[in-house]
């Protein structure tokens, strides 16, 4: 049988959840005219105010926002609430080196743990399970968010956090958990260590995992499924919005329910702006109508998928995105972190070498690896192999301090990376993701 942890919001009739956007965008867009200065700037520059804005009809009339915004206004300029109303930030890497600062008040948790409880429910978590929890903590959304949800709904809740799989993996047994709530590569891995200390999915206790924060295929679905012996959902969510729970996935696995009472979700073409209609491909765009602190409007994902209103099997009545197909930007995400060419190639110009690199990513062991290539200027080049090493190094350490993440970083002669006539092929995805 289906559970629901708000049932009477989760199967809402669709005028009902029309009546509650209507209300709540309303209330929004006069709370961001009123509260927060930038985004009134971008609205007169629209020439919008907040009589134009009378239920979620008048959405489109609405400017957008981006990354660049976010950039702009940082770190204080899309603050929607008081500082001393504000008792969390979020952040996660932009464009440039500059992060996206996310605020939230306390109703803000408490509606972002409502949302991952939806998630936990409709994986099958009940206040008898234990949920172990081995996404990153700290600034990352991932834990903090599900162990929020997992409180929500009464579960044993062990905060791991990421890394140290012998431990996980003794708790895991120890503990008895029954939900697991990590990275897809991760769980894989979790999964092939576990063949290799001789465990079979009968000696594992999980039923059920929550996976998100990168992309994964159908395939990798089925083969975690298979080695730990679970059904794996999948979970969505932005730091600009949240976190994790913005959309997951029910018992029918068709697609991600968007908890549409906090967020309208739009698909538009990405060249023109212009909204699409159910079922046709094109940019996610959300808006955020209850969250106070940092409310964003028409906020630009960048992630390409297709919503359909089509009746769920689950008996749930909010609308459905599909897994997203790729990027409009350039945008990679590498063991849940965001990395962007631009990021590398800041770090690259600032130690002095030129733009001519390539990234080359790859799934190793079903960890995501991140490798560098680097032309060396005539100026630097050497076949002193000490002086090499010393320079990687200083590389390495620029990209660690951008990215926050680990690079191998590989030297090359000048002119050694092949031109393009046409756009520079700077990034080479070999994951099968």
């Amino acid at each position: 049988m289906e559970r629901y942890y708000q049932p009477e919001i989760e199967t809402a009739s669709r005028e009902q959840i029309t009546a509650w956007q209507s209300e709540r965008l309303v209330r929004q867009v006069r709370h961001v005219w009123n509260d927060v200065p930038y985004y009134r700037r971008k609205m007169e520059e629209h020439g919008v105010s907040p009589d134009d804005i009378r239920g979620v009809g008048d959405l489109y009339k609405l400017p957008f926002l981006s990354k660049a915004d976010l950039r702009e206004a940082y770190p204080y300029g899309l603050l929607g609430a008081p500082l001393d109303e504000c008792v969390r930030i979020h952040s996660t890497s932009g464009t440039t080196g500059k992060r996206v600062v996310a605020f939230y008040t306390q109703s803000d948790i408490d509606l972002w743990n409502e949302c991952c409880a939806r998630a936990l429910t409709a994986a099958g978590a009940t206040k008898e399970d234990v949920c172990q929890i081995a996404y990153g903590y700290g600034l990352f959304t991932g834990g903090a968010g599900l162990d929020g949800g997992s409180h929500k709904v009464g579960c044993l809740t062990l905060p791991m956090s990421s890394g140290n799989t012998e431990r996980q993996i003794m708790f895991m047994r120890d503990m008895n958990a029954t939900i697991l709530c990590c990275t897809p590569s991760y769980a894989e891995y979790l999964g092939e260590s576990m063949k290799e200390l001789g465990l079979t999915p009968e000696d594992i206790p999980l039923k059920a995992g929550i996976f998100g924060a990168e992309a994964w295929s159908e395939e990798m679905r089925r083969d975690i499924e298979q080695t730990l012996g679970i059904k794996a959902y999948d979970i969505y969510g932005l730091t600009e919005l949240s976190g994790p729970g913005v959309a997951f996935e029910c018992s029918a696995q068709q697609g991600m329910h968007i908890n549409e009472d906090h967020f309208i979700a739009e698909i538009i073409d990405p060249e023109t702006g212009e909204p699409l209609p159910d079922g046709q491909q094109g940019e996610l765009v959300f808006t955020s109508i209850t969250k106070r602190a940092f409310p964003l409007l028409r906020y630009r994902t960048r992630d390409v998928c297709v919503l359909t209103h089509e009746k769920c099997s689950c008996g749930r009545t909010h609308v459905r995105m599909a897994k997203p197909r790729g990027r409009t930007d350039d945008m990679l995400i590498i063991r849940g972190v965001n990395v962007f060419p631009s990021q590398i190639e800041t770090v690259l110009l600032n130690l002095g070498y030129s733009a001519n690199y390539q990234i080359l990513v790859d799934r190793v062991n079903h960890t995501d690896t991140l490798e560098v290539r680097v032309e060396m200027t005539p100026e630097m080049f050497t076949d002193n192999m000490g002086e090499i090493t010393g320079r990687q190094k200083k590389i390495v350490e620029g990209l660690r301090s951008m990215l926050g993440l680990a690079a191998k970083v590989t030297l090359v002669a000048p002119k050694s990376i092949v031109r393009s006539e046409g756009k520079a092929v700077r990034v080479i995805d070999n994951r099968k993701i």
